[in-house]
């Protein structure tokens, strides 16, 4: 069952909002042939990709607890990117990044992807370089959150793109998290990187569709 996303809430309103309008005005002018088609269409268009892209499903979470190796994916949409680098802003070390793509079509909603200590939150203002961007992981407005495990530290991070224009997230340094759980929103089209130890073990490969919160993408180790 979806509901919509109470990161969302604001947005939906001002879309359901646009679009009642555009109803009302559809009908007001129901004898002006083509204008009052359009108006119609465009209200029922725009309700309809409001319901679609804030739309939060539940999903079959793991039950929480510490002990798990496992690297759940924190948001929908496809990998892009497992390449090895050296994440300089948390984990100061080799790492193995993980990038997904979401599609304006994809669940925005993120979740954790690792149980355990948030030890770093950083917001950065930025660009908006196209999400699929070599470097929008480092030039773009984004997120930045750090996790203490019990196998190591693992940090991930939130990207807009040409049309992500806002980041939502409700973590704090001190916080203990559980994979799985709701941390965030971004809106509309984005990506999200996750740096694991470069000796895990990768369970997807590029091209293949994640579910956040239920496709296991590594095993940390």
């Amino acid at each position: 069952m979806s509901v919509i996303s109470r990161y969302g809430y604001d947005n939906f309103l001002v879309l359901i909002g646009i679009g009642v309008l555009l109803g009302i005005s559809a009908y007001a002018l129901r004898h002006s042939g083509l204008i009052s088609i359009v108006l119609g269409v465009g209200a029922g268009l725009i309700v309809l990709f409001a319901f679609w892209f804030f739309r939060d499903p539940e999903r079959s979470v793991p039950s929480c607890h510490n002990s798990s190796r496992a690297v759940l994916a924190p948001a929908d949409g496809r990998i892009v990117e497992i390449v090895e680098t050296h994440e300089k802003e948390y984990l100061d070390s080799p790492t193995i990044r993980l990038s997904i793509f979401l599609s304006p079509l994809d669940v925005h909603v993120n979740r954790y992807p690792v149980s355990g200590v948030v030890e770093y939150v950083h917001y950065h203002p930025g660009q908006y370089l196209v999400a699929w961007h070599p470097k929008s992981s480092e030039l773009n407005e984004r997120s930045s959150i750090g996790v203490r495990t019990a196998y190591g530290k693992v940090l991930f991070r939130q990207i807009t793109g040409v049309l992500a224009r806002r980041i939502v997230f409700e973590t704090k340094v001190g916080d203990t998290i559980c994979a799985g759980a709701r941390f965030g929103m971004m809106k509309f089209g984005s990506r999200m990187d996750v740096f694991i130890p470069p000796a895990s073990t990768i369970k997807v490969r590029i091209g293949d569709r994640v579910r956040a919160g239920e496709t296991i993408i590594a095993e940390l180790p």
